[in-house]
């Protein structure tokens, strides 16, 4: 006979609770297993961070190098199965990890309280330190964080060196997506000096022109970042690293990269001796959500100033230029148009981000070095210029061609004839794609981080990172672009609604 249906209610409810309930011993233990099964452990690196960690092979990601490349490698081998590198930008590892896109992640990751809160850490395998980097023959003493106040010194983002920089306050800091990047603008005197972790700085620190400043200071820990829910898979990781550290092929891999000194000796401690005896020992701090937003609210701040800025300024050169090139296309000799048409057709084709990075980092190659401020407003002006040519020229030959012609017959000549007939009416028809560009470019200023400038997008990759409150600080920053781009639209109605002609 069928059970009631309470009874039946009954057993889905107890089914369920069991089922979450043992849904997380099941997990853990999975991991390893479906490792072991598939013959394969995957690791998410990045493998645009550069030497020495992992450098890519252009031929064959697989074929990368670099010392965490060679460790990855011999760790797998401990584990009986085969290494698999996927690649992740470096400040989106954890989340990705966490989404379980591959099983552990693997590149420079430093131990901190922030991170100890989101996943497991495995035993280190690298004790780091930070060192400075400075011209040769820089007037400037710089030995610690307290000589480089008031200078420009440029980081990674999401590191302790950011985060040492920051701390130390009065540090004019640019943070830079890639390792090599800073030392790129050191030499070119757009900084002061630069502050990375040391194995970055012997990679690119010993560059013609480049010396090191004062001793190495501020010891940490790499480790390997794994889900809180695979201890079973740190365990045999702890043990596979212990392995390497008896046989002395990790001191032989790190010595290969010039990496070994005293400090490794802190290997050979228990996981919490070694943590214990950094200078950057995590200790137990949460902060609720309020408490995280209050200290963002400067960056945050600064941030927003940062997009509107640039985003007017760019936007002011877009409308100028493109006005321009509009006019020479419709109504300029014919060399003239079709050099016009050439621009648009070259910037509107080609990618903001690589423009940038042109005007940025190419133009010193040719003598002109620009400000990343002034860089990110010409490179958004002369790319949003491109849309506005079109836009003008669609409403340029929106008018009606028996105005224009009654404008010459009445003894208009062309540049009167342009500002009192055809600008006037080419302006309303406009009025909403140009709204909607100067909405985009807001949007579109998010780019300008990789060339230093700290915008509101950066701001909130900053602050996600480094507190992994992805959804929280999203919403913020939704809130802040949706309040600055609303205003815009209404501004732009109430223009089409004072211009509308009956």
């Amino acid at each position: 006979m069928p059970a009631p249906p309470p009874f039946a209610a009954f057993l889905l409810s107890l089914l369920a609770v069991l089922v979450v309930l043992l849904h997380g011993p099941a997990a853990a233990a999975d991991t390893l297993a479906e490792i072991k099964q598939r013959g394969e452990l995957s690791w998410g690196t990045d493998l645009e961070g550069g030497a020495p960690f992992v450098i890519a092979d252009p031929h064959d990601p697989q074929g990368a190098s670099g010392f965490e490349t060679e460790i990855g490698r011999a760790i797998a081998r401990e584990l009986g199965v085969k290494g698999k590198i996927v690649h992740n930008a470096w400040d989106g590892l954890i989340p990705a990890l966490t989404r379980k896109n591959y099983d552990i992640a693997f590149n420079g990751i430093e131990i901190t309280q922030d991170r100890q809160g989101e996943i497991l850490f495995s035993r280190p395998y690298y004790v780091y330190t930070q060192q400075f980097v400075v011209r040769k023959g820089n007037p400037r003493r710089i030995a610690d964080l307290k000589s480089v106040k008031g200078l420009k010194v440029g980081t990674l983002g999401a590191t302790v060196a950011e985060r040492l920089l920051q701390e130390t306050g009065g540090v004019d800091i640019k943070i830079y997506p890639s390792s090599v990047q800073p030392y790129d603008d050191l030499l070119v005197g757009r900084l002061d000096a630069v502050l990375q972790d040391l194995p970055i700085a012997v990679a690119y620190g010993r560059r013609e022109g480049m010396e090191f400043a004062g001793q190495p200071f501020s010891e940490g820990l790499y480790a390997i970042a794994l889900r809180k829910e695979d201890g079973a898979l740190k365990r045999e990781i702890d043990r596979a690293i212990g392995r390497l550290l008896v046989t002395g092929e990790l001191a032989a891999i790190l010595r290969k990269y010039e990496l070994w000194n005293d400090a490794q000796a802190k290997l050979s401690l228990p996981e919490d001796q070694a943590l214990a005896a950094t200078d950057l020992a995590p200790t137990a701090l949460t902060k609720t959500f309020p408490q995280q937003l209050r200290d963002a609210a400067p960056l945050f701040a600064q941030g927003t100033l940062m997009t509107i800025t640039v985003s007017v300024l760019g936007m002011l050169l877009a409308v100028t230029l493109g006005a321009t090139l509009a006019v020479a296309r419709v109504y300029g000799a014919r060399p003239i148009a079709w050099l016009a048409a050439a621009y648009v057709e070259v910037f509107r084709g080609t990618p903001l981000l690589i423009q940038l990075f042109l005007i940025y980092y190419g133009l010193p190659n040719l003598g002109i070095q620009l400000d990343a401020f002034v860089a990110a407003v010409v490179g958004l002006g002369l790319n949003y210029a491109a849309y506005e040519a079109e836009n003008y020229r669609a409403g340029l030959l929106a008018v009606p061609k028996g105005q224009i012609e009654a404008a010459m017959a009445l003894g208009l000549d062309r540049w009167q004839m342009l500002r009192e007939v055809v600008f006037p009416q080419a302006f309303r028809i406009v009025i909403p794609p140009v709204t909607n560009d100067f909405i985009a470019l807001f949007k579109d200023s998010s780019v300008v981080s990789v060339i230093t400038l700290v915008e509101l997008t950066k701001a909130y990759g900053m602050m996600a990172s480094a507190t992994y409150n992805y959804m929280g600080f999203g919403l913020v920053a939704a809130a802040i672009y949706f309040a600055i781009s609303y205003p815009t639209s209404l501004f732009a109605r109430w223009i089409e609604a004072r211009l509308k002609v009956a």
